[in-house]
């Protein structure tokens, strides 16, 4: 039951809908935060909003962690200099958002650190504010990327900084 209730939330959630969130105004204040945010660490930021997932991802059960590990290899964070690649990865069906951090974190961010970043865009999401969200999301994490990966260390910019809408 609880799969067929996901499965109705992924076939009713729509791109344009999405996309009606997102707008390109939206998507470029959200772009400026990141570079401004990757001006205070030496860290890269990739942002990618996906609406749903395919009937057959569903079925089988996948999570919003699994997927949020694909997209983290599909989008190549993992391939930066320093190994300090972090993906904000958001489920808009599941209302879900995970962060996946590049090997260059291991033993330095907690899991609890990064799932208090995860939750205070949630909180922003349920009421509606999507935009404040993201950048929410943003400005958490660019904290933690200072602490460990301060700018002076910074090897340019890696990857885009536009987020991405699937």
């Amino acid at each position: 039951m609880r799969r067929l209730g996901r499965l109705l939330r992924h076939v009713v959630e729509t791109r344009w809908a999405t996309r009606r969130r997102f707008s390109r105004p939206v998507l470029d204040q959200i772009e400026a935060a990141v570079g401004a945010a990757e001006g205070t660490h030496s860290g890269e930021l990739r942002i990618v909003i996906e609406t749903d997932l395919d009937t057959w991802s569903i079925i089988s059960g996948k999570t919003p962690r699994q997927r949020a590990l694909e997209v983290f290899a599909a989008t190549h964070v993992w391939d930066t200099a320093l190994n300090n690649g972090v993906l904000i990865y958001v489920l808009f069906a599941d209302r879900a958002v995970e962060i996946v951090a590049d090997r260059g974190f291991n033993g330095l961010v907690s899991q609890r650190e990064w799932a208090a970043a995860c939750r205070l865009m949630e909180t922003e999401f349920r009421q509606g504010r999507w935009q404040h969200g993201v950048i929410a999301g943003v400005q958490a994490v660019a904290t933690l990327l200072a602490r460990h990966f301060p700018a002076e260390g910074a090897t340019g910019n890696e990857l885009p900084d536009r987020p991405v809408l699937l």
